[in-house]
């Protein structure tokens, strides 16, 4: 079973969360010592043994689990905050137990990622949650890249010390006006949802941000017109009048467009060639 905990403030716990952590036989915890608080915190004495279950043991450790599955134990399985297998440890034993045709279910639990959708004040119709970016700015740029034309609304996961960069990243690639919000320390004592343009955001979190932050980001345009080379030529040097750089006003236009960057590029190579 999977259960979600809090992801700050303790009342949030759903009853059943107390009720299954202290019958379950085994609870497989990303963290004991998180684990202990928590239990502390709702007055909790586990009767099962507690195992830790993380990143670096997740792989070799599923195997025992689903053996005490197959056994008829009840295994319960928590992570830090919010719900496993979401960004968190919990997919590979999912995946295991299903395989093994054992029934899996779970106690649900506050998510950031709903909870910041719901407070964005950008569309929730439609998104779409694209976990944490890679660390390298390359591979960063490359996974924004990837979807600078979706439509639905993007979740994202963020380490605050990488806030500034990957908002300015997200400037450059999908646009420095296209609208999101930073939401920090969701349902904790100093929660706070800054909301703004792409740009506004990047200057604000380049003076430092702290705590756990989810960024909430709007979807593409629609895409209204099809425009040949010479106006997205004509776009990015209107761009560049106004102070842009030649790299950010391809990567705008480009987003305007709803149109690969390269096209874009190509157009000014091609441009540039034929006046020279």
């Amino acid at each position: 079973m999977l259960a979600g905990t809090p992801i700050g403030d303790i009342a949030d716990a759903p009853p059943r969360l107390a009720e299954e952590l202290a019958g379950a036989d085994v609870i497989a915890a990303e963290d004991t010592r998180r684990l202990r608080r928590l239990t502390q915190a709702l007055g909790v004495q586990p009767s099962g043994r507690v195992v830790s279950y993380f990143e670096g043991n997740e792989a070799a450790r599923t195997p025992e689990l689903v053996e005490a599955l197959v056994e008829g134990s009840r295994v319960l399985l928590v992570t830090d905050a919010g719900m496993p297998s979401v960004s968190d440890p919990g997919y590979r034993l999912v995946a295991a137990a299903v395989e093994k045709d054992i029934r899996v279910t779970a106690v649900p639990g506050p998510s950031a990622v709903l909870t910041a959708l719901a407070l964005s004040g950008l569309p929730v119709d439609r998104f779409c949650f694209e976990g944490f970016l890679p660390r390298k700015a390359g591979e960063r740029l490359s996974r924004l890249r990837d979807v600078a034309g979706e439509r639905r609304t993007l979740v994202y996961f963020e380490a605050p010390h990488r806030l500034d960069d990957t908002l300015a990243a997200m400037a450059e690639v999908f646009g420095a006006e296209r609208r999101a919000a930073v939401c920090r320390e969701l349902t904790k004592t100093y929660e706070e949802v800054k909301r703004g343009s792409l740009g506004e955001l990047a200057s604000w979190a380049a003076e430092g941000v702290r705590g756990e932050i989810t960024v909430v980001v709007e979807g593409a345009p629609e895409k209204t017109e099809e425009l040949d080379a010479d106006e997205l030529v004509r776009r990015v040097r209107v761009r560049e009048e106004a102070g842009e750089r030649r790299k950010e006003a391809i990567a705008a236009v480009a987003v305007e467009a709803g149109v690969p960057k390269r096209v874009v590029f190509d157009a000014v190579v091609a441009a540039k060639s034929s006046a020279g």
